[in-house]
């Protein structure tokens, strides 16, 4: 199943060229003025806010990316929630003040939790970053898993990804906007590894749309960049405010020009749009 699942919108929220990232200085990014208090990301995910959603379990399975804890170390149940609570009001804390603005110190009283815990599982806010970059990535490739229909054609696949992937960038689009307007190593490590994923992964799919022959027969990395650009301009003009059109046709739209771009004739598109 894992196979199958379409990246589509990380590498237009990590910053490929003709992704999300593009174009991002003449956009507003909406971020809250206000900073966060003490207690806010202890509670801000039940609140329904429009914000990241990182997800409950993923980020405290695993260690940071260059956390110094031995990575075969088991954590207690205690202490997957400690780590998860970190992550949780770090995103919270880098959606609304930027990645450079924001202390470890702020991190920690924003959690409720000692400093040097905060080091037990990440060896610096550069990891912890990069683990909440990575969770993002991780819950993208799940909610698509969840649109794909695995017996579909490669067409319809992508068609279904897509829309999945508009729809997800929508609804974290804080998150996916400090990615589009922060620079430092840290953020472009976080991109270019999202980008990679995405075009093999793309690549993949089209391969298998050739093979059965209703994915036009041209370059496959052209045709995975053609995806890239279709969903990440359009994610990011909706998520700047620059068209009015609702996200449920929008995603439609995208779902709909991704297919036509692809597909190999009129009778390959018209089966990949069928409802």
């Amino acid at each position: 199943m894992q196979g199958r699942v379409l990246p589509l919108g990380v590498a237009l929220a990590v910053g490929h060229p003709l992704g999300a990232g593009a174009g991002a200085a003449d956009g507003p990014l909406h971020r809250p003025a206000t900073v966060a208090p003490a207690d806010r990301c202890l509670t801000w995910r039940s609140r329904g806010r429009d914000t990241l959603r990182v997800p409950e379990s993923t980020a405290a399975a695993r260690p940071g990316p260059t956390s110094p804890a031995d990575p075969d170390r088991q954590l207690t149940t205690q202490g997957r929630e400690r780590k998860q609570q970190l992550v949780d009001c770090a995103a919270q804390l880098f959606t609304e003040r930027g990645f450079a603005e924001t202390r470890i110190k702020d991190i920690v009283d924003a959690a409720g939790v000692a400093k040097g815990l905060f080091y037990w599982y990440f060896e610096n806010k550069e990891a912890l970053f990069a683990e909440v970059a990575a969770d993002i990535r991780l819950r993208l490739r799940k909610h698509q898993a969840s649109a794909i229909d695995p017996e579909a054609d490669p067409l319809r696949q992508i068609r279904q990804g897509a829309q999945a992937s508009v729809q997800f960038m929508a609804e974290n689009a804080h998150f996916f906007s400090l990615l589009e307007v922060e620079t430092g190593a840290v953020t472009e490590a976080s991109r270019r590894k999202g980008t990679a994923q995405h075009i093999s992964d793309v690549r993949t799919i089209i391969l298998r749309g050739q093979d059965a022959g209703v994915i036009v027969d041209e370059e496959p990395d052209l045709l995975a960049l053609a995806v890239v650009g279709t969903v990440g301009y359009h994610s990011h003009h909706h998520r700047t405010g620059r068209t009015n059109v609702g996200i449920e046709d929008l995603s439609r739209f995208v779902a709909r020009s991704v297919v036509k771009v692809l597909a190999a004739d009129d009778a390959a598109a018209a089966a990949a749009l069928a409802e």
